[in-house]
């Protein structure tokens, strides 16, 4: 356990070093996170298919809990019930466009080196120039049901519910539950409840309330979390961990075309539709998945019906709610209906990242609209919702409450429906006839390996080092 313990105070001194100039000590976050039973009790696991490259290497590292798809390396790092997905690595041969096309000379491959990710999920989709061959988190500490979606991190903290999309950091903070999509940042901080997205030709940032947010998730002197979102959350962490106490479990009825992980937890009266793909670590009770819907990795779909085509993505929850067809879900959104007040979300509709809908009363939203914030009411909705087709008609700025929007409407609008057909195409939601086949098929056959920690001696806590290849 000694070596454990020097693990992850090495790691604090890491990113305490990058993070001098805020004054910010990790110290306690990581002291008063890690339960060091379960981190001797819990195996790690990952999946093997014939659809992506092989090799995993795991080296003085703890990853108790974890999984691990695709090509991963992890190298003096705690990865604690984390998932690492590298199903979308890139390949190579494949290219990266920069004014001309730059060639991979190799498989990418994700690289955790000197960092703590606790309940982390991590997706490959990196857009990193500089580096494409390597998907690189160094250094960094990520807190509690993290999103790490195609970002390269170097020295960061990141809080609570936070989401980190399509860009690189470096020595950088992001509070808890806020969403960051802007590009590369350098030394920035970014405020709790930040939803900021940027490019060349448009702007959208949204900040909670401040009583707003600590109700559904706030942190302590110590950045865990607490609220309404992350005691959701623990109520039903122990269904989970059943999952890993069975080695073979009776498989989920679904179409053919669809694909249940293993680790996905499904209850009640489920109806899965075809080319349906429910991730490992979603949690379905009573939910209907319509044609070509998704729920991605640690959503929650509740007494709850997807018309089609719809997208949950990551830590999405839906509770007693009619989604229309084709609406997209955004990461860690928190639909939060009640059996006397359901939400009703029309077709076409983009609910943006980080999205809270929490009504008393029963609540729709019309059809074809943006959607932000934080809604309880039909106040609300006027106030934070916008048709498309006013969006698209934007040229310079609109404010409405905190929202600030600036730029090009209708190239916002373009690039989140190209974004949406792409998550569509890569997970099988448009397979027919054998063409177009995505993670919803790709995924039927994964098979799951284990691996477990010294529980004894002076290693006790670390897993052996390991590399698999081929």
């Amino acid at each position: 356990m000694d070596q454990l313990k020097q693990l992850n105070e090495r790691i604090i001194r890491r990113v305490n070093v990058n993070l001098e100039e805020f004054d910010f000590n990790t110290e306690d976050f990581v002291r008063n996170s890690l339960e060091y039973d379960k981190m001797l009790e819990f195996y790690a696991f990952y999946g093997i298919t014939s659809q992506h490259p092989i090799y995993f290497h795991f080296k003085n590292s703890n990853i108790a809990g974890s999984y691990f798809l695709g090509k991963c390396y992890v190298g003096r790092s705690a990865i604690y019930k984390s998932d690492v997905r590298g199903d979308e690595l890139k390949r190579m041969g494949d290219t990266i466009r920069y004014k001309k096309d730059v060639p991979l000379v190799e498989d990418e491959m994700i690289t955790i080196r000197d960092s703590l990710l606790y309940k982390t999920l991590v997706h490959s989709n990196s857009h990193n120039l500089e580096s494409p061959e390597q998907f690189g988190i160094h250094n960094t500490i990520a807190a509690h049901y993290v999103n790490i979606h195609g970002t390269t991190l170097e020295g960061c903290f990141l809080g609570p519910f936070a989401t980190v999309d399509l860009m690189n950091l470096h020595s950088c903070i992001v509070g808890e539950f806020s969403y960051v999509q802007a590009g590369e940042l350098f030394h920035r901080k970014i405020d709790p409840g930040t939803v900021w997205i940027r490019s060349k030709n448009f702007e959208f940032k949204y900040k909670f309330n401040k009583e707003v947010l600590d109700n559904f998730v706030g942190v302590n002197s110590s950045y865990q979390p607490r609220g309404i979102i992350y005691d959701f959350v623990k109520e039903r962490e122990q269904d989970y961990e059943k999952l890993f106490d069975v080695v073979n479990l009776e498989p989920i009825k679904a179409p053919n075309s669809s694909a249940v992980n293993r680790y996905a937890l499904i209850q009640g009266k489920t109806q899965i539709g075809e080319n349906v793909l429910i991730s490992q670590r979603a949690f379905l009770d009573n939910a209907v998945m319509g044609n070509g819907s998704n729920a991605q990795e640690n959503t929650y779909i509740i007494h709850s019906n997807l018309a089609g085509l719809c997208i949950t993505a990551h830590g999405g929850k839906i509770i007693h709610a009619d989604i229309g067809l084709e609406t997209f879900v955004g990461f860690n959104c928190f639909l939060n209906g009640k059996p006397n007040a359901r939400i009703e979300i029309g077709e076409g509709c983009i609910i943006m990242p980080h999205t809270i809908i929490d009504p008393h009363t029963p609540l729709k939203i019309p059809d074809e609209h943006l959607v932000w914030g934080f809604i309880g009411s039909e106040e609300d909705v006027e106030n934070n919702t916008l048709s498309l087709d006013a969006l698209a008609e934007i040229r310079d700025t609109l404010r409405m409450g905190k929202m600030v929007f600036t730029g090009n409407g209708s190239v916002f609008i373009d690039a989140f429906r190209r974004r949406i057909s792409q998550i569509l195409l890569a997970n099988g939601a448009l397979f027919n006839n054998g063409e177009n086949r995505g993670h919803a098929q790709d995924d039927q056959n994964i098979s799951f390996n284990t691996i477990q920690p010294y529980r004894t001696g002076e290693r006790k806590g670390l897993y052996p080092s390991i590399r698999i290849n081929p």
